[in-house]
């Protein structure tokens, strides 16, 4: 895999990374030097692609808990002394619409997609401070900022996770940190997942008119992440075709 950018030296933390776009990412950085971070919660399914990128790690853990969070970034000092990438893309869905979401569903939803980035944010920020600087992307969604009939859940953390990107981008840049988001549209498990009818009409909003892999998105995110974006902070940066516009 060639990439543009060098981060040898550098250590990159990716939740959700067992599949999909966290797994592109991982791979992504892991070919352009950086010693890449695995995290999510199914353990077999990290180890695996662990094993295939020689010199990563893996730990298992729920980003919607504040020990586990914690627990990640404690580890990852212990390991290389710095984190330099944090990429919050943990997610999943449980779609129904709202007259018919449970509390619990709600309450699961927003604990992953916008409480993991919370979580996982604040636990980074002293180590951001020690080392003068850090990078934060933000996996959000066309949902967050148009809706999306029977994603009300969703929806609510995605647009969430702008809010908090931009928050935490104008509180964490006196420390030389940047805190961006991308709005990505990938063939991933959660995509697959939907009924066919909802996939096509989808599909039939992006005017590239089809659902790109998902290493699509890592040129957004390893441009995010280099010193040429020390500049670019707050700012949410689609990867979908045009299906934002």
């Amino acid at each position: 895999m060639q990439t543009p950018h060098d981060f040898q030296g550098r250590t990159v933390l990716v939740t959700g990374a067992s599949s999909g776009i966290g797994l592109a990412a991982a791979r992504h950085f892991h070919a352009a030097g950086a010693v890449v971070w695995l995290i999510g919660r199914d353990e077999d399914r990290l180890k695996h692609a662990s094993d295939a990128l020689e010199g990563s790690r893996f730990r298992p853990a729920d980003v919607a808990r504040t020990a586990d969070a914690e627990a990640v970034v404690a580890e990852v000092l212990a390991d290389t002394g710095r984190v330099d990438v944090l990429i919050n893309n943990a997610g999943f869905l449980r779609d129904r619409f709202l007259w018919n979401l449970s509390d619990e569903d709600w309450e699961a939803v927003l604990g992953v997609h916008l409480g993991g980035p919370f979580r996982f944010i604040r636990a980074c920020v002293p180590a951001f401070r020690r080392q003068g600087g850090g990078r934060v992307i933000n996996v959000t969604s066309y949902a967050g900022t148009h809706g999306n009939p029977g994603q009300a859940a969703y929806a609510a953390a995605k647009a969430g996770v702008i809010g908090l990107t931009k928050t935490a981008a104008k509180e964490l840049a006196r420390f030389q940190v940047t805190v961006n988001a991308v709005s990505p549209v990938a063939e991933t498990r959660m995509i697959s997942s939907l009924p066919d009818d909802q996939r096509e009409r989808l599909r039939a909003l992006i005017p590239a008119g089809y659902f790109a892999p998902p290493e699509s998105t890592c040129a957004a995110l390893a441009f995010l992440a280099s010193d040429e974006a020390r500049y670019v902070t707050g700012t949410v940066l689609p990867a979908d075709g045009g299906m934002s516009i």
